[in-house]
């Protein structure tokens, strides 16, 4: 092991309790044993998630949240031990590798709740509401602090009145829940949280809360809600039995729906840094035994669920100073790094490194910390494009159904959470599989081919391998992008896959293969406009093929031409964005963690976007435009068009081919589509390929 990580693998103490090394688990959706929300009862296939982490290093899992209560049939999960005794394999299995386990434990989302499409007649005052309420838990999931609150997601839904009676019952279920946790051998319980705008954050925050009552006002009374759980808790299960809270050490709100971006002056409406230092003492002199630190509410979503665009270690040095207000241990999280949590560990500034993501990306990621695998680590890109899949037209989750929606996924590894849906056996007919087009797609074909032990030869047409992701990496805050094209190319050399590079082929006849894979990708689209020869494509831009001035028109705001307006901005340089539809990166498969924050950064670097927009021509002089507001001209040095991509039909017609040897397309060249479809396509052909 390298010396300056030895400190990650130490052993600390959460109460009573001795953890084996300083690595926690973070709690995630899909990592849940027992789901109580819409379906109840123990998630189907769970225990092979377990298997596949348990041994591998982490100190402490915590896995996803357990709400009180049911939406459908108002159960209340305490009630149910039954559903407890299920889990209790899994947690001994976590036992035996030596590894610890606290079960995280919800008071709900308050105003932060999803509303799913078919429950909403039924939630919004009304006689569809009063008709429901004897089956649905409305009054429980779909209530605040504040009586008529905006919801995050629909702010024309308010919500209603979390009551006294409500809370006195919720305090007493986590006293009983927590017990039915003991009950089974979890080590310590967490409660979820004053943290990230959910509920008991709500009450705790003074834009949220402005009740009169003695759970509103002084920062005393708007944390009682939280205190009176955790002394209960104490009550019932022993005052060894450890606590942890799940804790938001700034909220980083600048409104509602308003969040404030790194480095950013603002007025804080939520817990200021200055409150947090008074906060965390109530808290630890509540019966708090350890807190789960990051930042961010659901109005500043990306902090807690930081993107590609959000700074490695983001919340490290708050957490350093919040530690030095609490005897209690504390977690940093938040794209943390093994070298920096191993140095502020080492230096005594926080005591553990919360991982969440990338453990789902590569389930031995600690391990190789360990043995010094670098190499292996399969990074996580922080896309959310599977793990969190909170889609939504324009920036808004207003056609989620949170009732049907899969999370816990992986972008880049298809097997999380799907381990009861694919093998990983050896194929029954292994043969010789050629791979057309050295990009994401054809690496992930080649590597997975290998695997399951077929013979392999991939030709790519240029020189380099990585295809258009090349491009996508290209940008300054893209580290762990760069971080996969390197693992990608490292992986397909170790697994003796045959690549040959300048390779163009032509003459699919010519090979001698049993199974073709076709993974040619796209082209970048352009524009049948006068001018359009004046502008460059997002791709020989990213790919540095071309220059560009000083004011920069980028049409197209999808993902990519709002990344580039971006990395512009950082550059010093004054872009602008031109969108023919009302938003920017409005397109579902972004989740809105990602297009939140890309259009905070926008706002915060004053990026002009001309919305409803229509591109007339290219001149010398800029962009004409047809807007709502009538024609304009927007003077420009350079334009850069990001208008998408249209797949690469050199072979499209070998897909009717009969008689012949098998030719399959994956990725873009079939239909573009986004790096989970492709990752998912080649993974899963090479499953059907093994069966075949």
């Amino acid at each position: 092991m390298d010396p300056k990580y030895e400190p990650l693998f130490t052993p600390w103490q959460v109460g009573n309790v001795t953890i084996k090394n300083r690595v926690v688990m973070l709690p995630m959706e899909g990592t849940n044993m027992i789901q109580w929300e819409a379906k109840t009862g123990v998630v189907k296939g769970i225990d092979r998630f377990y298997e596949d982490r348990r041994g591998e290093n982490v100190g402490l899992f915590i896995p996803g949240l357990i709400p009180l209560i049911s939406i459908v049939g108002k159960k209340w999960v305490y009630r149910h031990p039954e559903v407890f005794g299920k889990v209790r394999l899994i947690i001994d299995g976590i036992h035996n590798s030596g590894a610890k386990v606290f079960f995280q434990i919800s008071a709900g989302s308050g105003r932060s709740m999803l509303l799913p499409p078919i429950l909403r007649p039924f939630i919004k005052k009304g006689v569809l509401k009063t008709l429901a309420s004897p089956v649905l838990a409305s009054k429980w999931w779909w209530s605040a602090p504040d009586p008529d609150e905006p919801n995050v997601w629909d702010p024309a839904v308010k919500m209603d009145h979390f009551t006294d009676k409500m809370i006195e019952k919720f305090i007493y279920a986590f006293g009983q829940t927590a017990k039915r946790c003991k009950e089974i051998g979890c080590d310590g319980v967490e409660i979820h949280a004053v943290h990230e705008g959910y509920l008991l954050d709500q009450f705790a925050m003074p834009y949220t809360n402005h009740r009169t009552d003695k759970y509103g006002g002084s920062l005393e009374n708007r944390l009682r809600f939280a205190c009176e759980i955790v002394k209960e808790i104490k009550k019932v299960c022993g005052k060894d039995f450890p606590v942890s809270v799940r804790y938001s050490v700034r909220s980083m709100t600048r409104g509602f729906n308003e969040g404030a971006v790194p480095g950013e002056e603002f007025i804080e409406v939520g817990r200021s840094l200055e409150e947090s230092e008074k906060a965390i003492r109530i808290l630890e002199d509540a019966g708090y035994d350890m807190f789960n630190c990051d930042n961010g509410t659901y109005d500043a979503w990306f902090w807690a669920h930081p993107p590609v665009y959000a700074p490695l270690n983001m919340n490290l040095s708050d957490v350093e100073h919040i530690k030095r207000f609490t005897s209690k241990p504390v977690v940093c999280a938040g794209r943390m790094q093994p070298d920096a949590a191993a140095e502020s560990i080492a230096a005594g500034r926080i005591d553990a490194m919360g991982v969440g993501r990338q453990l789902l990306c590569d389930p031995e990621y600690v391990t190789k910390i360990k043995e010094g695998r670098f190499d292996d680590v399969r990074p996580c890109i922080a896309c959310h494009g599977a793990c969190l899949t909170f889609f939504g037209l324009n920036g808004k989750g207003t056609d989620i159904d949170p009732m049907h929606v899969e999370m816990g996924r992986c972008v880049l590894n298809p097997w999380t959470n799907n381990e009861t849906k694919y093998s990983k056996a050896p194929a029954k007919s292994p043969g010789h599989i050629a791979v057309i087009g050295g990009g994401i797609g054809g690496m992930e074909t080649a590597i997975q081919a290998v695997q399951r032990g077929h013979r392999v030869d991939l030709y790519e047409k240029t020189d380099r391998l990585g295809g258009v992701f090349n491009a996508a990496a290209a940008m300054s805050f893209k580290e762990k992008d760069k971080e996969l094209l390197v693992w990608y190319r490292k992986q397909l050399e170790k697994s003796g896959a045959a690549v040959h590079l300048n390779t163009e082929i032509t003459d699919l006849d010519a090979l001698d293969a049993d199974v073709i894979v076709i993974a040619t990708g796209a082209h970048a689209r352009t524009l049948k406009i006068p001018g359009a020869e004046k502008a460059i494509t997002a791709t020989d831009f990213l790919d540095g093929k071309a220059a560009v001035g000083d004011r920069v028109v980028i049409v197209g705001g999808g993902l990519t031409g709002c990344e580039i307006a971006y990395e512009l901005a950082l550059e010093g340089k004054h872009p602008s964005v031109v969108e023919m539809t009302p938003h920017l990166v409005g397109a579902r498969g972004i989740c809105m963690a990602n297009s939140s924050m890309l259009k905070e950064l926008l706002r915060y670097h004053q990026v002009p976007a001309y919305l409803n927009a229509t591109v007339e021509a290219i001149t010398d002089e800029g962009v004409a435009l047809n807007t709502p507001e009538g024609k304009q001209v927007v003077p420009a040095d350079s334009v850069i068009l990001s208008v998408g991509y249209t797949p690469d039909t050199r072979f499209a017609a070998l897909k009717e081919q009969k008689g012949k040897k098998p030719v399959y397309f994956v990725g873009d060249c079939d239909r573009v589509g986004s790096l989970r479809t492709v990752v998912k396509q080649a993974y899963e052909l090479v499953q059907t390929i093994s069966y075949r």
